[in-house]
């Protein structure tokens, strides 16, 4: 299919759609750091500044995509709803879709989503497709399917073809082979900014990659290795960890601070993904109506529900659509990481101390091991930098 991408960020949707088949005619993205991304990475495809600019969607778009703003939705953002100034872009969505009821849409979001005002933000989606005769399907999806990390997202797929929308999102489900926690091992992931209501644990992975700052403040997990040193990853790997290939953001470099790169890739959605999804979008497989249930009289969503036409549905799936093959963590690293700072590393442990969560077994000893050579190390460069002054 002809794709049109609104708030396109560096690509990753459109990428994962490139690679299976559909091709991307018509891009828009405001964010000048991302912009420059785009214009070196997909340089033939005419990218808008403003979606509120855009006066409509060029007849060949058989397919509409975004990762629509997700600031004020987020659990971490100011939770404003979806009538926030930033994810009220959708509306420009809908304004679209009235110019022109493009056959297929599909929007990404995060999870959170589905709780937001008691689930409001999502049931205003629902009905603005409804009321424009789409029937629409959505599922909350892991990227762990894909490669080592955890990170889920809502996909929302919306039609007015005979197509069911379900059988694009919601046919395909893997058993996953989770790692359990193993500290001899594997390596782990956590936020080292956490600690005292939540951790982000992932065993042979990475927890969500965060948008950091658009001013530049980055904010990457850490990795704790068996070795017992905590590092924190190159955004090199970080950009692979996303399923783009190292150095994609690079070009964000020439109109903004490098640190941005944090923010580009965190905000991304997972290419392998969005491969799946545009493999499904091209071969729709089957659905088995046997998942149908009931949805929540308290107006809650679950993790997958559809809209055939007449009736919403609850649907009972898990978040893995297919569960890829991929080396362990430690393998997966191709570059050097940094090692965890003793003063993050010292405020990290005292929020742990304050805590009522439980950790793995050795976990803070690990930790505390890691400060202990930190401080060794940088009392160390201490002395050196002294004696070199004298």
């Amino acid at each position: 299919m002809k794709v049109a991408g609104l708030f396109a960020g560096i690509g990753g949707l459109e990428r994962g759609l490139a690679a299976a088949g559909h091709e991307t005619t018509l891009l828009c993205e405001i964010w000048e750091p991302a912009r420059a991304v785009l214009a070196t990475r997909m340089p033939d495809v005419p990218c808008e500044r403003d979606v509120s600019g855009l006066v409509a969607l060029p007849k060949e778009v058989e397919l509409l995509v975004g990762g629509f703003p997700c600031q004020d939705l987020s659990q971490a953002g100011l939770t404003r709803g979806i009538g926030g100034a930033r994810s009220g872009l959708v509306g420009e969505v809908f304004r679209l879709l009235d110019r022109r009821r493009v056959p297929w849409v599909v929007l990404e979001n995060v999870s959170f989503l589905l709780q937001l005002d008691k689930g409001r933000a999502m049931r205003v989606l629902a009905e603005a497709f409804e009321e424009r005769a789409y029937r629409w399907a959505y599922r909350v999806v892991n990227s762990l399917s894909f490669l080592p990390q955890r990170r889920e997202r809502v996909l929302f797929v919306a039609t007015t073809t005979d197509v069911d929308p379900a059988c694009v999102i919601v046919a395909d489900e893997a058993e996953p082979r989770l790692t359990p926690t193993d500290l001899d091992a594997h390596a782990h992931g956590f936020y080292w900014t956490e600690g005292i209501r939540g951790l982000g644990w992932a065993p042979d992975a990475i927890p969500t990659l965060k948008n950091g700052s658009t001013l530049g403040i980055a904010s990457p997990p850490a990795i704790l290795l068996p070795s017992g040193k905590v590092i924190t990853p190159d955004i090199r790997d970080a950009e692979r960890f996303q399923g783009f290939p190292e150095n994609w953001t690079k070009p964000a470099e020439q109109v903004g601070r490098a640190s941005l790169r944090w923010s580009l890739v965190g905000n991304a959605v997972s290419v392998p993904v969005a491969r799946w999804l545009g493999g499904r979008l091209s071969k729709p497989s089957s659905y088995d109506i046997s998942r149908d249930g009931e949805l929540s009289p308290d107006g809650r969503w679950p993790k997958a529900a559809r809209f055939d036409g007449d009736r919403r549905h609850a649907v009972s799936i898990n978040t893995y659509p297919q569960w890829k093959a991929r080396p362990t963590l430690i393998s997966f690293l191709r570059h050097d990481g940094k090692l965890l700072s003793a003063r993050a590393t010292r405020g990290f442990l005292s929020r742990t101390e304050r805590a009522a969560l439980r950790f793995a077994d050795g976990f803070q000893d690990r930790v505390r091991g890691h400060l202990c050579r930190m401080e060794e190390l940088e009392s160390a460069n201490d002395i050196e930098l002294s004696v070199a002054a004298e």
